[in-house]
């Protein structure tokens, strides 16, 4: 997916002020296909790049660096087996994980999905309008499972996260769940690279009280923030917003228990669900 951004990212500056609906009707294409792939979110065929680069005007010496890109670009991803189904916005949150090297996360009502049992995730997803169907209840369950795995990879990223204490309470799948996933929670806590930290109720107010978020940060790119909402979320890349996104969540990381606090609360949390 990283040459596929990059590639993205080329033809974004290469349009310049050009509307898109302008560019993608000199080529014949709907302005959601230029769209889908100026955003990184579907590849391009080599007729398809050659087309769109002389609408653009581009130098022809670009055409080999920039085939090159959209040819890794279309490289099959581990995830690929699952896309059919989960929506598109989904396919790219999985990608930003993949490429991360840092994720900073603000959760008000959920387990992060990186830290979540099976079993939790299970009643997290089952509890979607768009998820009665048994067989894409286990098979975005199977894929929440498998993205746990950029944790352990080699370098695993950074992943500090902020929970709401209620999120320790709410007994998503029941008591049992609840107990088990907590002890994922405390565990997890432990582990090199995972900052875990309880935001509590004593704290009240904060800048981050009406939406979730999570701010990717990348080697080679500029940073993605991520918010949540029931139709899959926003994306952010604009410097200014990035900036305010940041500043919240610093200001939720001073407001909240240091980690050996965190997982004190977090212990007597499961001991009280027996």
């Amino acid at each position: 997916m990283a040459a596929r951004r990059e590639l993205a990212d080329e033809l974004r500056r290469m349009r310049g002020g050009r509307r898109g609906a302008a560019v993608a009707g000199l080529l014949g294409w709907s302005e959601s296909k230029l769209s889908r792939i100026e955003t990184a979110r579907t590849g391009i065929s080599d007729a398809d790049l050659e087309r769109l680069l002389q609408v653009l005007g581009a130098p022809r010496v670009e055409l080999v660096r920039l085939r090159d890109l959209a040819r890794r670009g279309r490289v099959r991803v581990w995830w690929a087996p699952y896309r059919s189904s989960v929506a598109e916005p989904y396919d790219e949150y999985v990608a930003f994980e993949a490429e991360a090297v840092s994720m900073c996360e603000w959760e008000a009502q959920l387990v992060p999905g990186l830290l979540q049992t099976d079993e939790y995730a299970h009643a997290v997803i089952g509890a979607g309008a768009d998820n009665r169907d048994p067989e894409i209840l286990q098979r975005r369950t199977a894929l929440r499972m498998a993205r746990q795995s950029v944790l352990t990879r080699e370098p695993a990223p950074e992943l500090c996260v902020v929970l709401d204490e209620s999120v320790l309470r709410r007994e998503v799948g029941g008591r049992a769940v609840l107990r088990r996933q907590l002890q994922r929670l405390y565990d997890a806590s432990g582990r090199p690279g995972v900052d875990l930290r309880v935001m509590p109720f004593s704290a009240g107010s904060h800048a981050a009280l009406t939406e979730a978020f999570v701010i990717f940060e990348f080697e080679d790119r500029p940073p993605v923030v991520h918010s949540e909402d029931l139709i899959g979320g926003q994306l952010r890349t604009k410097d200014a917003e990035v900036r305010v996104y940041r500043a919240a969540f610093e200001d939720l990381r001073r407001r909240s228990l240091p980690v050996g606090e965190t997982r004190s609360l977090i212990a007597r949390s499961g001991e009280r669900l027996g």
